[in-house]
């Protein structure tokens, strides 16, 4: 209940209360909370208040609202798993779950038409290396929670276009391929704003906050297999480290 009482502003109080009663279950996911006037009557307190407790919930992405319906309980953020071997979940070679992978354009290019690769595979200033380039959606059921753009050098997967277009999982594209497999990545991991190009494919409106994490894979061997740059919605992930001694 709400304490006036307490040092705690009554909005932080009403937040809680909220976010409690989604927590255990009371306002599952995508149901209709009380109303701002449901609200005000319950616990005696002002529009206002209810107001900016409702709205600091929508921004933290506990709530949605919907016009002419009312604010809805937000579904569980996924977690994007940070681990201590292979860094992010989105890549090619190290994600068995094709189901929850939407391809939006996979084609060969080389390491001319995007200079970042040169840095990133170590590629002499004179030397020609094709790439499959794999842009895709990643889902949690539904909803669509990142953009992802996959660079893989064909010349250690050369049938790796073909492999995702059937939908092999990484471990018959990596069969017989050991000293290939993912062991080790490096990510960067930066705040940016959605541009009209991930909006229309996540869903969202341009200037919405992202998570953009770059990930370098590295083989057993310590090769660069895979460089993958995601966009992650930030409304709907949170971050989750793992670490190994």
């Amino acid at each position: 209940m709400i304490n006036k009482y307490s040092n705690v502003p009554l909005y932080s109080q009403l937040k809680n209360i909220i976010i409690e009663k989604i927590e255990n279950g009371e306002y599952p996911p995508d149901t209709k909370i009380p109303s701002e006037q449901d609200f005000c009557e319950l616990y005696n307190i002002s529009r206002p208040t209810v107001r900016q407790a409702i709205s600091e919930l929508t921004n933290n992405g506990y709530l949605y609202k919907e016009k002419g319906k009312g604010t809805f309980v937000a579904k569980p953020k996924s977690l994007i798993s940070v681990k201590s071997y292979t860094g992010f979940t989105d890549s090619i070679l190290d994600n068995e779950i094709t189901s929850e992978r939407e391809i939006i354009f996979i084609d060969k290019i080389t390491n001319k038409d995007y200079k970042k690769l040169d840095e990133v595979f170590s590629i002499a200033h004179n030397q020609v290396v094709e790439f499959a380039q794999v842009d895709y959606k990643s889902k949690n059921g539904e909803d669509v929670i990142s953009l992802n753009t996959s660079y893989i050098p064909l010349n250690l997967f050369p049938d790796i276009i073909e492999d995702i277009k059937s939908k092999k999982p990484s471990y018959d594209i990596l069969r017989g391929k050991y000293p290939l497999l993912p062991a080790k990545t490096k990510s960067t991991l930066e705040i940016m704003y959605t541009e009209q190009y991930e909006a229309q494919y996540l869903m969202i409106q341009p200037g919405q906050a992202l998570f953009k994490i770059s990930n370098i894979i590295f083989s057993k061997s310590g090769q660069v297999v895979e460089f993958v740059v995601s966009k992650y919605r930030a409304d709907k992930c949170k971050l989750f480290f793992e670490n190994a001694k």
